[in-house]
């Protein structure tokens, strides 16, 4: 298994141009996986249960430089844990949550990374900002000072053609681009979350600087397929 792994991230990390930052997406992947990965290179690791993180990390504390990123769908009441836990939050989608994160954020004297998720096509299995709503809530956001917005996050709809891809992924990078160039002092959009295992390919090439995979890497997952994935 850690061969087979190992030759997977090897092939992917070579196709990627340098710009583009792979987060290895290890949920239902144990600890023992997670080091096989951090072995060949990976730093960053993308998870999207809260406590099935926390049991990894828990397991992990040896490899101190690892960056770990929350894809999932985050809830209200767990947004503690998850700015304690992770670095990076990738799936910040409105802004109510993004209010409550900075509030934590002030108490507890930390900085998350984070990119606010937006929805290009219409998909009731997926939150996030549509761009007028999200054009409208930059005021707002900007107010939110102890978050570091770094970008956007986008998956397009479950089983959408590459056409339907492409066009959720240049979209995003073009709404991102007329957000920078207003110039707001606490948001950067620097940094586009996009592409999964089946479409990180038309992902990079509209842009992305940051690919979320996990199945491509680590093999099909016993559970039954998730239409809200994040990787």
């Amino acid at each position: 298994m850690s061969s087979l792994i190992r030759d997977r991230i090897l092939t992917i990390r070579s196709s990627l141009p340098d710009s583009v930052r792979l987060i290895a997406v290890t949920k239902q992947a144990s600890a023992e996986i997670i080091r096989c990965a951090y072995a060949v290179g990976i730093r960053d690791f993308g998870e999207s249960r809260i406590q099935e993180a926390a049991s990894k990390q828990a397991q992990l504390q040896d490899l101190s430089d690892i960056t770990w990123h929350f894809i999932g769908h985050l809830q209200s009441n767990k947004a503690k844990k998850a700015i304690e836990q992770f670095q990076w939050l990738h799936s910040v989608d409105n802004l109510k949550l993004a209010q409550r994160l900075n509030q934590l954020a002030q108490q507890l004297k930390i900085s998350p990374q984070v990119c606010l998720q937006v929805k290009i096509l219409p998909d009731p299995n997926k939150l996030g900002w549509s761009a007028p709503q999200l054009l409208a809530d930059l005021p707002a956001l900007d107010q939110c000072k102890n978050l570091q917005i770094q970008g956007l996050m986008t998956i397009p709809p479950f089983g959408s053609s590459n056409l339907e891809n492409i066009t959720v992924f240049n979209h995003t990078r073009e709404l991102a681009k007329e957000i920078q160039e207003q110039n707001w002092s606490n948001i950067q959009m620097q940094q586009l979350s996009m592409g999964m295992s089946g479409d990180y390919k038309l992902a990079v090439q509209a842009g992305a600087t940051m690919v979320r995979l996990g199945t491509i890497l680590f093999g099909e997952r016993s559970a039954e397929i998730d239409a809200k994935s994040r990787e």
